[in-house]
């Protein structure tokens, strides 16, 4: 299976080769050339299976430079007791009649991405052994919070690499900040980017396509790759896990095989809820799509009119890893609505870089709203309903799940869609316990972060998670505040010192 760039369909590499260059020459986006099929006995088979087999499986059908026994000693590693939970690394709960919280915290640092940055590292390594790169990759990361520890955790000290990470200044939770900037580790580095994560991630774009740099780079013995979610290798171990909660349903006697579910996803730059899309175009059967944002509305908006425009204010929210405005992996979606069309793609992501807008015809729109419905909750509605699904059902959400919450329930007022829903969970509520405590027992949160964290305890009657409680007694290694345009030069400079 090659893969393709979605701005030039002719381009082609092996799914090796997308892993270590993370993006295009072009720009573009790595997207395989065709997607793998999986029918009612694949899925049958994969209900017998744990969730380190479940995702190797899966994996091994998108990535065919690896065999299906290295994938699994990749995941057995990645997923291991240690760092996630046994026998309950997805687990689905059950929230009410119709709707299930697929919990996607468990990890190491409490949020979704460790499910693929946890294992990125193996593949990357593996990659670039396939492909004869006998360099140190250095591992460029623009975080809206949780991509950013999760790749520090998955990358530290890992042989052949280095990781360099940018979060917005002021533009994440404390508990978030602290925990990129108290990250060990020899090869890593963090920095404090002014602006907003939009103006990290556009930095860290330039950077990949400066071929002056890069030659630089090489020169120096050093290759540059991403651990964002523009990188296939991150996009890909996330399609996992929604076979495996179409599993964990089937094995619970919730749904029969076959029967269609949706899936809810609070999601910022569509990466988490693209790899349902994939999961659903390789044939888990699933429903609608439903997108949920937060006060950053662009891509409801986008999907209810299919008008794409960043040029809007940019709100700090209770959810602050959707606080986006420039949707990467939106690009992968048109690129395949369009019909592999490059340049009507190409056409859409020059627009939106000269006007900061785009409109989709009327056909482009009717198909995305085949696949997908949108709604967003701004805080005082995800404070609501993280009190109302407490009281109701004795579920604590994060800021970030309820907002999913939120958006669903509506969706189903409006729809009266009795579907079975998955809804995605992507942090742990300890995470944003200064949202979360006011809103869920309507008291004074404490203002100490780790004495917000003990109240939260107290409160819920849940242990908070090590990883978190632990922050407290780790140093603050990184407190460098850049500029955006000083991101190249902060990224030689520290290379330079390593």
């Amino acid at each position: 299976m090659n893969y393709v760039s979605t701005r030039n369909s002719h381009y082609k590499v092996s799914a090796a080769q997308a892993i270590v260059a993370g993006l295009a020459p072009d720009g573009g986006l790595f997207l395989p050339e065709s997607l793998p099929s999986f029918t009612q006995k694949d899925l049958a088979a994969l209900a017998q299976m744990d969730y380190v087999e479940r995702a190797a499986e899966v994996l091994s059908r998108f990535l065919e430079d690896f065999t299906r026994e290295e994938l699994l000693q990749m995941t057995t590693r990645a997923y291991a007791p240690e760092k996630f939970p046994p026998r309950a690394v997805a687990p689905v709960v059950p929230l009410s009649d119709n709707a299930y919280i697929l919990e996607l915290f468990r990890g190491p640092t409490c949020a979704f991405k460790d499910f693929a940055l946890q294992l990125l590292p193996y593949l990357l390594t593996a990659s670039m052994r396939k492909t004869g790169i006998d360099k140190t990759v250095v591992i460029l990361v623009a975080t809206s919070g949780d991509t950013g520890k999760a790749a520090l955790e998955g990358f530290a000290d890992v042989e052949g690499t280095r990781i360099c990470v940018f979060y917005p200044d002021g533009g994440t939770s404390n508990i978030q900040r602290r925990q990129m900037t108290t990250q060990t580790g020899d090869n890593v580095m963090v920095f404090a980017a002014k602006g907003n994560f939009d103006d990290a991630q556009n930095g860290v774009k330039q950077i990949f396509t400066d071929k002056v740099f890069a030659e630089d780079l090489a020169q120096r013995g050093y290759l540059l790759s991403s651990a964002n979610s523009i990188n296939w290798g991150r996009l890909a171990p996330q399609i996992a896990y929604y076979f495996s909660a179409y599993c964990e349903l089937l094995n619970a006697g919730k749904i029969r095989m076959g029967e269609h579910i949706n899936i809810t996803v609070p999601t910022g730059n569509f990466g988490n809820i693209l790899a349902a899309y994939f999961a659903k175009h390789c044939g888990l059967p699933v429903g609608k799509l439903i997108c949920a944002s937060n006060r950053n509305n662009v891509l409801t908006d986008f999907i209810q009119t299919g008008v794409y425009d960043r040029n809007r204010d940019f709100y700090l929210t209770a959810s602050p890893s959707m606080d986006i405005l420039i949707s990467s992996n939106l690009e992968r979606l048109l690129y395949l609505l369009c019909g592999r069309d490059d340049q009507r793609l190409t056409g859409f992501m020059s627009a939106l870089a000269a006007q900061g807008k785009y409109g989709i015809d009327t056909p482009l729109l009717e198909a995305l709203q085949a696949e997908f419905a949108a709604g967003c909750a701004d805080d005082a509605q995800t404070a609501r309903c993280i009190h109302d699904t407490l009281a109701r059902t004795g579920y604590l959400c994060d800021t970030h799940t309820a907002v999913a919450v939120d958006v669903y329930q509506r969706y189903v007022a409006q729809t009266q869609d009795q579907t079975p829903t998955i809804i995605a969970s992507t942090a742990s509520p300890f995470k944003f316990a200064g949202s979360v405590v006011p809103a869920a027992y309507e008291v004074q949160p404490e203002q100490e972060d780790f004495a917000l964290i003990a109240q939260l305890e107290t409160l819920s009657g849940q242990k908070a998670p090590a990883a978190l409680a632990q922050l407290k007694e780790k140093t603050q290694r990184f407190q460098t505040s850049i500029q955006p345009q000083e991101m190249k030069q902060a990224v030689s400079d520290w290379l330079a010192r390593s």
